[in-house]
C-alpha cells in the first residue's frame, strides 16, 4: 500500500480492518510496522513502507488514525507501533541481530515514522528485540523513557516483543530473570509479553523496595486507561453471529478491490497486453504462487499463520483467471519453494 504513495489508502484498509476486528472481538493489533529497512535481505521488510522516513512517516500515521479514528470507539483498536526502535538496521540483514546506529542517522532517518505515530495519538508503542548501540532496546531507558516519554512526551504504554524481557538475559545485560524484569520496568517497558517475567519476578522487586508500588501504579495506570477507552469495563463481549456479515460486507470487498490497484505498480505493459482481453484462446500460468491462497492472505494473519479454516476469502490469480476469461488456461505450478530445515537430534 506505501507503493500508492496515498496514505489515504493506508488510512481506508486500516479503518475497515479495525472494524473487523472489532467485530470479532479483538481491541489491539500489533501494527502499524513503521520499521526503516534499506537491506533487501532483512525477512521483515515486507511489514513496512520501505527505505524512505518522508513516506514512511505518512504511512505510519495514516495507519494510526485508520485503526484508531479521531477517538476511539466501537469501530476503533489500539495501534501498537513497532518495533521500537532501529530494528530494521540489524547487522547483514539477519533478524534479531545488532543494531549500531549513529545517534544523527537514528534521529533522522530510524526514529522519524516513529514520531509520526506518536503524533497521531498512537496508544501503544512495541519495543524491539535487537541490541541498540550496545544496549538492548528493550532495557534501554535512554529510548523508551528519555526520548519516547520526556522528549515526545508519550503518555501511552509500552510493551514487549515476545519474550524479550526474559531474552535480556541471553543479550548478558542481565544476570537473572529478576534482574532481567528490573532493567526492563525501569527503562519503560509497561508490560510484558509472553515471556511471564514480570509476574514471576516484580512482586518480588516490590517486597525488596526496588520498585515502589507508585512506579507499579504508574506503569499499570495507562493500560487501565486503554481498557477504559475501548469499552472494556462496560462491554468486554462481542456478538460473535455478525462476524461472518462484517468479513463479508460489499463495502468492505469492493475496497479490498481498490486498495488492490491502488498498490499495484505496473513497470510495463508491452503492446497493451494488460488487461487481458476476453477474446484470448489460450492463456498460460506459471508458478505455485498463482495458486496460492496462503500466500495471497500474507503473513501475520491468522489464516496465515496457521491454515484456516478463516472467513477471509482470498482469491488466487489463477482462480481469478478462470472466473473472468472463457479461454484455455493451461497451469504449470513447477517447482514449489521451500526451506528445508535439518532435523534436530538430541543426545
Amino acid at each position: 500500500m506505501a507503493s500508492s504513495w496515498d496514505p489515504a489508502v493506508e488510512e481506508a484498509a486500516q479503518h475497515q480492518a479495525a472494524k473487523d476486528s472489532r467485530a470479532a472481538g479483538i481491541q489491539w493489533t500489533f501494527t502499524p510496522m513503521v520499521d526503516i529497512a534499506r537491506d533487501a535481505r532483512w525477512g521483515r521488510i515486507v511489514e513496512g513502507a520501505g527505505e524512505d522516513p518522508y513516506l514512511g512517516s505518512a504511512m505510519a500515521a495514516a495507519q494510526v488514525r485508520g485503526f484508531q479514528g479521531d477517538s476511539i470507539g466501537p469501530d476503533s483498536v489500539l495501534a501498537c507501533v513497532k518495533h521500537f526502535a532501529g530494528y530494521g538496521a540489524a547487522e547483514g540483514g539477519r533478524d534479531y541481530d545488532s543494531s549500531n546506529i549513529p545517534e544523527s542517522l537514528f534521529r533522522n532517518v530510524y526514529l522519524v515514522p516513529f514520531h509520526a505515530a506518536e503524533k497521531a495519538g498512537a496508544a501503544s508503542f512495541m519495543s524491539a528485540y535487537m541490541d541498540l548501540n550496545d544496549v538492548p532496546a528493550t532495557g534501554n531507558r535512554w529510548l523508551l523513557h528519555d526520548v519516547l516519554r520526556q522528549e515526545w512526551g508519550f503518555k501511552g504504554f509500552v510493551v514487549s516483543d515476545a519474550i524479550a524481557v526474559g531474552n535480556l538475559q541471553t543479550h548478558g545485560y542481565a544476570r537473572d530473570p529478576e534482574d532481567a524484569a528490573y532493567k526492563a520496568f525501569t527503562a519503560g517497558v509497561n508490560m510484558d509479553m509472553a515471556s511471564l517475567t514480570y509476574i514471576h519476578n516484580l512482586p518480588k522487586l516490590v517486597a525488596s523496595g526496588k520498585v515502589t508500588e507508585a512506579e507499579l501504579d504508574t506503569a499499570v495506570m495507562p493500560i487501565l486507561e486503554a481498557k477504559y477507552r475501548l469499552g472494556l469495563f462496560d462491554n468486554p463481549y462481542v456478538d460473535e453471529s455478525k462476524v461472518d456479515a462484517q468479513l463479508s460486507s460489499p463495502e468492505g470487498l469492493a475496497l479490498e478491490r481498490k486498495l488492490a490497484a491502488r498498490s499495484m505498480v505496473l513497470l510495463k505493459n508491452d503492446n497493451h497486453t494488460l488487461p487481458l482481453s476476453k477474446n484470448l484462446k489460450k492463456v498460460a500460468v506459471i508458478g505455485s504462487l498463482a495458486d496460492s491462497t496462503k500466500d495471497i492472505e500474507g503473513g501475520w494473519t491468522v489464516e496465515g499463520l496457521f491454515g484456516g479454516p478463516g472467513k477471509s476469502h482470498p482469491v488466487t490469480v489463477l482462480a481469478a483467471l478462470k472466473d473472468r476469461l472463457g479461454a484455455n488456461i493451461n497451469y504449470v505450478p513447477g517447482v514449489a519453494p521451500a526451506r528445508e530445515y535439518p532435523q534436530c537430534l538430541m543426545p
